[in-house]
């Protein structure tokens, strides 16, 4: 074989490699933004059922609660639930900051509701890293350099973070796990 053909050979080797390279990546990149949807919709379900159970405690108990606080609770539920999705860390900080507020036993209140609440607070707090863990593998790939050079996927908004106040910020990973 000449020079020439050896040459044209290893361009063609090349030019496959990067082919294969790209259909794997843009498939990687379409299974990520399928996780980040679905966390996404757990996470809002998650959410959602926080609000009703915060709402379902301040109108149901609000003489256990008190007036004061059961109307700061009920208002920042509804503003949980209503405000847009794009929007709706400042709120979801809120109502975080009321449920933490309360006493782990009030009287009168059946202690099923806050139990419930409290799963529902870390199921919360699951969900939103389950989604901001999407978001960041997502964004990890699509920031590389040859991906962003290509421009794969340039044309879909990067997903934004979801970051609340929940609590489990202070718990360190790899917490529980023997170190050897």
């Amino acid at each position: 074989m000449t020079p020439d053909a050896w040459l044209l050979l290893a361009v063609g080797v090349v030019v496959l490699l990067l082919a294969a390279w790209t259909a794997w990546t843009l498939t990687r990149l379409r299974r990520l933004e399928a996780r980040v949807a679905r966390a996404r919709a757990v996470l809002d379900d998650r959410l959602r059922h926080r609000a009703a159970l915060a709402e379902d405690l301040a109108s149901g108990y609000s003489a256990a609660l008190g007036e004061d606080r059961a109307s700061r609770l009920k208002t920042a539920a509804y503003e949980a639930r209503e405000t847009p999705a794009w929007d709706r860390e400042l709120a979801e900080n809120a109502l975080g900051r009321e449920l933490r507020a309360l006493p782990p036993d009030v009287p009168g209140v059946p202690r099923e509701l806050l139990a419930d609440l409290a799963e529902a607070d870390a199921r919360m707090g699951l969900a939103r890293r389950f989604y901001n863990d999407a978001v960041r593998d997502t964004a990890m790939l699509r920031t590389r350099r040859l991906p962003r050079l290509m421009r794969l996927h340039a044309d879909r908004p990067l997903p934004r973070f979801f970051d609340v106040e929940d609590g489990l910020d202070a718990v360190p990973l790899g917490a529980g796990v023997p170190r050897g």
